[in-house]
């Protein structure tokens, strides 16, 4: 018998598990997947480490987190500061002064918006009630049409003019000469990859991989005072309301025999024809001096049974049924819900843990 039984060994189960068996409680830990620390795995692949599931920059202002993920691992210092290819031409991103300068040929702030007010006035005094408008009152036509438009409606495979405006509203716009993306204090890759920060969470904690808890599900209740639950919260309750809707990702890597492939981490490829959202070019996350090199392309995907689901879709229609299954996790004895899957919403790693050792302050 178990104290908990921790469904997902992701980071916010990971960080469960830690704190618990830091209190003294037993804990199992299991794993649909055939490896643990969910979407944050990376892999050695060429002496290089490889994030399997997408760029992971761990970003936060909140130092007492800083400090917490610090003790699994040592950070280096880097700066994400990814480019846009819009048919064939690099622009610099977040949108700053070196991409105005690249469009428009403008040198100061004053000119820059400027630029963007002539832009944006087509929309009047409108308030913006989707993407594109919104898009558009932030940093005029031009930006929208080249670096925003086609990137977006492949990664939500919907027209702009179809999704939400508060999807863009957090886009980072700025009048100096930065190309940092983040604002925040201290940001880092750990070096040796994430994969090492899971395995000193779960060490001396049974774990089982390729385990589907609702293949097992009525034996590892059994076995368990208390279930801790990240998965999908609609699958949970056995989809009683319907499926909530997801964007999921495929992804293609492979080994290039050459040092350095696009000189850059991150290249984001923003014209709709080119199927994929972007390349990652992982050595240069965490720097390794080989001969090869490995990059991955990210082509998004509707969510269906049998795929990852790695977006939530928070529309009005997917927010209304989320809530309903909230409702009924607050009935749920001795079960508690937490994570991205669990909550559906888009965490970064830092909310992750905050939001974990949150939780446990609840949790017997």
């Amino acid at each position: 018998m178990y104290d908990y039984l921790i469904v997902g060994s992701g980071l916010y189960g990971s960080t469960c598990a830690y704190e618990l068996k830091k209190r003294g409680k037993s804990v199992l830990v299991i794993e649909q997947r055939k490896h643990i620390g969910g979407n944050i795995y990376t892999e050695n692949i060429s002496d290089i480490q490889v994030h399997k599931y997408g760029a992971h920059i761990f970003h936060t202002n909140n130092k007492e987190i800083w400090d917490y993920v610090n003790q699994f691992a040592e950070f280096n210092r880097y700066t994400n500061s990814p480019v846009a290819n819009f048919k064939g031409k690099i622009y610099n991103l977040p949108f700053n002064m070196n991409t105005f300068n690249q469009l428009w040929g403008v040198i100061t702030p004053e000119q820059a918006q400027a630029k963007i007010d002539e832009q944006q006035s087509e929309l009047g005094q409108k308030t913006p009630t989707n993407l594109e408008e919104q898009a558009i009152r932030l940093v005029g036509r031009d930006i929208y049409e080249k670096l925003v438009k086609g990137y977006t409606e492949k990664q939500w495979g919907r027209p702009a003019t179809e999704l939400p405006a508060f999807i863009i509203k957090r886009l980072p716009v700025r009048f100096t000469y930065d190309n940092n993306y983040f604002n925040d204090k201290f940001q880092g890759i750990p070096i040796g990859g994430y994969t090492q920060i899971i395995e000193k969470m779960l060490a001396g904690i049974d774990v089982r991989c390729n385990t589907d808890y609702f293949q097992h599900r009525d034996e590892l209740d059994q076995i368990s005072k208390t279930v801790i639950y990240s998965g999908q919260i609609d699958r949970y309750f056995n989809y009683c309301y319907g499926k909530l809707e997801y964007r999921s990702l495929r992804f293609e890597t492979e080994i290039i025999s050459k040092p350095n492939v696009q000189g850059n981490a991150v290249v984001n490829y923003t014209e709709r024809e080119v199927p994929y959202t972007r390349i990652i070019e992982h050595k240069h996350f965490d720097p390794v001096d080989t001969p090869n090199s490995v990059i991955t392309k990210e082509y998004p995907a509707e969510w269906e049974d049998g795929l990852e689901p790695y977006y939530p879709v928070n529309n009005e229609k997917n927010d209304a049924l989320y809530r309903q299954y909230r409702e009924l996790s607050k009935l749920e004895n001795n079960t508690f819900f937490g994570g991205r899957l669990a909550e559906y919403r888009y965490y970064d790693m830092h909310q992750i843990i905050a939001s974990a050792l949150k939780d446990l302050k609840k949790m017997p």
